[in-house]
């Protein structure tokens, strides 16, 4: 016996003895051997009382609800084909089997789904993992969600996380900005609403998905992955200096403005004091006034990458003022007119939902309570911010229609707390008038075309165009404008754009993403043995390797391989497209050395037109049950279709 056995074989006696674990103390086997953590936050409920943002007659409806734990949710992968025999599959063989299942005495309680979430696709269940051990059938539905789940059929993630996407409106030809995405559920529901039509390989919207921590992208990339899209790309840059990226428009390079972006920003997180139960230990004031800045910052950036008309959705797993409505109220006020807050309230039916707040208080750890930004000591003014405080005039106030923003509260549907408003964009930011184009004819591009994948390293500032004469007299002119108006705004305390921070490269040293040149001697065979359809877009693919033999091949969206040509020193890209064809050294025999990767055959089914063998649904059988099905097994007609070939 290893000694790491040995430590938990003696953790798991000193709990029995104690009378917890398995068995002691609790003969259902429903809670765990751990010490039980307090759920009792004295400030925490003299500041959300104070705040009123529970309706009269609630409070205690909603404390009892933070204490419970959270009901697990799951959700059905919408775009394929075979969502709705999944949902079938779910509700006619494992949820009928749980029926009238009792375990330890108890009735198992059935899954439900979520009475808003479109076309029964999203579930919920308060089964824990170690009931799910208890009972055969339990066991089965339990292996089905698992194997689901690595095939990217199902999601586990949390309901009011997957509110977000729903509000963003995706179209399949929108280009997405997603700016804070690890670990990628949400990236995920976005990616599933561009391949809304399973016919269409390559749709003409895109996802960039961006996270700041360099680790966490590789958790995206895991997630985005299991969905096998040429659409998405994962990057990695704080995301309030995330670079404008430059796309080539009939040989013009042009900035690129997103149509919808998601800002899921970093906050305090006590809306997940369900499953986070270090919540309630650690819970201060002190945190929503150390995110305000960085989450208006964040928001500020992408209303600048917004196109016109386009749609932004911010949100936080808060339900603090500080981090929701103030950072709104204060993005409003600055955007002059350009923004508007989006009424969704004929959205998402069945979703029960609170209006946002119009007035709230700043609180210090400490307690002390501040109105007004001008009783703020001068000691403090570095912890509270002017952008912290409810807009003061009633008119500003009344044109806002923060009662458009959502706050959903545990109590109302079993969930987590959030946080979440839509913001249309109607003109450019103030600060933007001129919206950034540069035309510059581009160079004619000849041979391999290498885009690399930022070096880690030092910090280096994002690289930009070489403005006019004209141009950096205006730029001058605005300039000073935008001081002045700073100085302005300090006086009368009011913040303008945040400043600009450097863009700084770190982790990784990625592999170089090369495009294959038109006259590859290696796409020849390829295209004969697969019979690949003249539509195929080859200029498309693409490796990770300059030198030696080329192993994987990679395909991207006509959309993003624009992107990517045009933007290599900019961004740092973690991951882009999806595996299409692996080197297989026993296929040269046969005139072709790639062989199909499984993830690529929904993006080339479409274009190949040999090597399809048509089988009855015996063979199908033997394919699924047989761990080595031999060609012998088949049918006598499919054997001799494979002899044929």
């Amino acid at each position: 016996m290893g000694r790491r056995a040995r430590d938990r074989r003696r953790q798991q006696q000193q709990r029995r003895a104690r009378g917890g674990g398995a068995g002691g103390g609790d003969p259902a086997g429903w809670g765990g051997g751990y010490p039980e953590i307090v759920k009792e936050n004295e400030l925490f409920e003299r500041y959300y009382r104070e705040l009123g943002i529970v309706p009269a007659g609630e409070w205690g409806a909603f404390m009892a609800a933070l204490r419970e734990p959270l009901p697990a949710t799951l959700r059905i992968t919408g775009y394929r084909s075979h969502a709705k025999e999944i949902l079938h599959c779910l509700k006619e063989k494992y949820f009928r089997e749980l029926q009238n299942l009792e375990v330890d005495g108890q009735k198992v309680e059935m899954p439900q789904p979520l009475s808003w979430y479109p076309e029964e696709l999203a579930w919920h269940t308060n089964l824990s993992r170690k009931i799910l051990r208890k009972s055969p059938q339990l066991e089965k539905f339990h292996q089905f969600l698992v194997s689901e789940t690595e095939c990217g059929n199902i999601s586990r993630q949390e309901a009011v996380s997957m509110i977000p996407p729903l509000l963003l409106n995706v179209n399949p030809h929108h280009k997405i900005l997603d700016m804070c995405a690890a670990p990628g559920s949400k990236t995920a529901q976005l990616i599933e609403m561009l391949h809304a039509d399973m016919n269409v390989p390559f749709p003409k919207g895109f996802v960039i998905a961006n996270d700041v921590d360099n680790k966490r992208c590789y958790l995206l990339v895991h997630q985005a992955k299991r969905l096998n899209s040429p659409c998405i790309m994962v990057v990695n840059h704080d995301a309030s200096s995330i670079p404008n990226l430059q796309i080539d428009v009939d040989g013009r390079k042009e900035v690129l403005f997103y149509d919808r972006i998601l800002c899921d920003v970093p906050c305090s997180g006590d809306g997940t004091m369900r499953k986070n139960i270090d919540v309630w230990k650690k819970w201060t004031t002190q945190n929503s006034l150390q995110l305000h800045g960085l989450q208006l910052r964040i928001a500020t950036r992408g209303v600048e990458q917004l196109a016109e008309g386009g749609r932004m959705v911010y949100s936080t797993c808060s339900l603090n003022p500080i981090e929701n409505e103030a950072v709104i109220a204060s993005l409003l006020e600055k955007s002059q007119g350009a923004l508007e807050l989006a009424d969704v309230s004929s959205e998402l039916p069945g979703l029960k939902r609170m209006p946002g707040i119009t007035k709230w208080k700043v609180m210090l750890k400490d307690g002390q309570w501040f109105e007004e930004w001008k009783d703020v000591p001068s000691n403090r003014q570095t912890q509270i911010r002017p952008t912290m405080f409810p807009v003061k005039d009633e008119e500003k106030l009344k044109a806002m229609n923060l009662e458009r923003c959502l706050r959903i509260l545990p109590h109302h549907q079993n969930t987590g707390g959030f946080f979440v408003a839509v913001l249309i964009k109607k003109s450019p930011m103030p600060w933007n008038k001129r919206q950034p184009k540069v035309h510059q004819k581009l160079p004619q591009r000849t041979g391999d075309t290498e885009v690399t994948a930022a070096n880690s390293g030092n910090g280096s500032e994002c690289v930009t165009e070489e403005p006019t004469l004209a141009e950096n007299e205006e730029s001058k002119k605005m300039q000073e404008l935008q001081n002045s108006d700073t100085e302005q705004s300090k006086k009368e305390g009011v913040c303008g754009p945040p400043p600009s921070k450097k863009m700084k490269l770190f982790g990784f040293k990625e592999d170089p993403f090369v495009f294959l040149p038109e006259d590859d001697p290696l796409f020849l065979p390829i295209q004969k043995f697969y019979a690949l359809d003249t539509s195929f877009p080859k200029i498309n693919l693409l490796t990770r390797t300059q030198e030696g033999k080329k192993r994987q091949l990679y395909m991207v969206s006509k959309e993003l391989r624009n992107v990517l040509l045009n933007n290599s020193e900019k961004m740092k890209v973690i991951n882009t497209g999806i595996k299409v064809w692996s080197r297989n050294s026993d296929g040269e025999q046969f005139g072709c050395a790639f062989r199909l990767a499984q993830e690529g055959i929904y993006t080339l089914y479409p274009f190949i037109h040999a090597r399809i063998i048509n089988v009855c649904i015996e063979d199908v059988k033997i394919l699924l049950t047989q761990e080595n099905p031999f060609l012998s097994k088949f049918s006598s007609e499919t054997q001799k279709k494979v002899k044929d070939m």
